[in-house]
């Protein structure tokens, strides 16, 4: 099952690739960025990078705006699986990517601190919809898991608008492949800041 699910993930990421320079791209874009936040395995940071290694580029946080956009109401649908349908759909999904064992640990995190967890974990190898099913299925409150998800995942998918825009093909490549390792670092300090003015 895990190799049909990562043959899957590798023909829709060179799909995607193939279509980012489309008219219809920031629409596939809003799209994949909803879905993933709720059901689907590939992040947007794929389509995003492959949009603005093109002459998009200089539109940079045009892009990264649609993207966190999508991201938010797709973390929306998310909460309402995990909060009305985990019974059927929310554990189904679970089980399909097994994701067992990060739910347990969602759980602790929302039990330390529910608004930290939630905008830390857009910088982790944990999945999204991990969290936004699990938000809902603990009934974490809605408003604080909209400005939570806002600032996480903006944070996110802005840090990969100012690699593209700025560090131009070549570097950015370089640095977009080490992504994993320098959004921990910036979420390390984006939390050192959130925990001292705004969670403490």
């Amino acid at each position: 099952m895990r190799n049909r699910l990562q043959t899957l993930k590798d023909f829709l990421i060179a799909w995607m690739v193939r279509h980012a320079e489309g008219p219809k791209a920031k629409w596939w874009l809003f799209g994949l960025a909803f879905a993933e936040s709720s059901f689907f395995p590939i992040p947007p940071d794929v389509l995003l990078g492959a949009i603005l290694l093109t002459r998009e580029r200089v539109r940079a946080f045009y892009y990264a705006s649609i993207t966190t956009i999508g991201s938010v109401l797709g973390g929306l649908f998310g909460y309402a699986i995990g909060y009305f349908f985990f019974q059927t759909v929310g554990g189904l999904l679970v089980h399909t990517y097994h994701l067992e064992t990060q739910m347990i640990t969602v759980q602790k995190l929302f039990a330390d601190n529910a608004f930290f967890a939630i905008f830390v974990a857009a910088f982790t190898p944990i999945p999204y919809k991990v969290f936004t099913i699990a938000a809902g299925l603990f009934g974490i409150n809605i408003p604080t898991f909209i400005i939570a998800s806002i600032l996480g995942r903006g944070g996110r998918f802005f840090a990969v608008a100012v690699i593209m825009r700025f560090f131009g093909g070549h570097i950015a490549r370089l640095l977009y492949r080490y992504f994993n390792v320098l959004s921990l670092l910036v979420a390390t300090v984006a939390g050192i800041v959130v925990y001292i003015f705004i969670v403490r």
